[in-house]
């Protein structure tokens, strides 16, 4: 079933919080949308799923999901605590980069100049059909938010610059994290390493930690309520 685009910010937000308390099955009914039988393969199906409910336009393009409106789109699977259960892909990571790139280049921040979050219950024990969806927030970072994003961008892409992505680790980053992207261990890109030799690695990833879908959680939220 398609769903035309927004016309602008007030129009999705106004869809969005429509979805508030529904629950994924019955919007994959709707959406005449198949439920994965496999739930370890579901894995970025309700992501897909709120995309296909709001219009979102750009499906597997490197821009944002609305594409005239500027807005990408994010989940958040909470618990039943009300925290983030994981952390939040944002982009991939550019392991051929231009050293002059800058932050107000990066493809990282126009991912998240806007972004529309939607919380989903996601709590062990509740089958993916009756996972409901929270209400939607449309955000934009604040000055706080943009420069702890951009020191670890800059710190990140620094390592992958200088040929140190193996030196990566989870530990690397306050907010933003980079990990392995990948469907199966077998993908390859080229990197660079510190001789500047271009040799095969994994796929990387820039992801939101989870600290930061809470920090913006408890700022907008009563976070017992954000699905109820």
């Amino acid at each position: 079933m398609a769903v035309s685009p927004p016309r602008d910010e007030a129009d999705l937000l106004g869809r969005a919080r429509d979805l508030a308390g529904c629950r994924l099955g019955e919007l994959a009914a709707r959406l005449q949308v198949s439920i994965p039988a496999d739930p370890r393969r579901s894995k970025g199906w309700a992501g897909t799923l709120l995309e296909i409910a709001l219009g979102a336009t750009a499906a597997s393009k490197p821009e944002p999901d609305f594409q005239a409106l500027g807005i990408e789109m994010k989940t958040i699977p909470i618990g039943r605590d009300g925290r983030p259960r994981e952390s939040t892909y944002v982009c991939t990571v550019p392991l051929i980069n231009d050293r002059a790139c800058t932050w107000q280049h990066a493809p990282l921040r126009r991912k998240l100049e806007r972004v529309l979050w939607v919380p989903l219950e996601a709590a062990p024990g509740i089958g993916l059909p009756e996972r409901r969806v929270g209400t939607a927030l449309l955000w934009r970072p604040d000055a706080e938010e943009e420069a702890g994003l951009r020191a670890d961008w800059e710190e990140l892409m620094d390592m992958v610059c200088l040929g140190e992505l193996s030196k990566i680790t989870a530990h690397h980053g306050t907010w933003l994290q980079i990990r392995p992207k990948a469907a199966d261990s077998r993908a390859r890109r080229l990197g660079v390493e510190a001789s500047g030799e271009l040799v095969p690695t994994l796929p990387r990833g820039f992801y939101l930690r989870p600290v930061f879908t809470e920090r913006l959680l408890r700022r907008h939220y009563a976070i017992a309520e954000c699905y109820s």
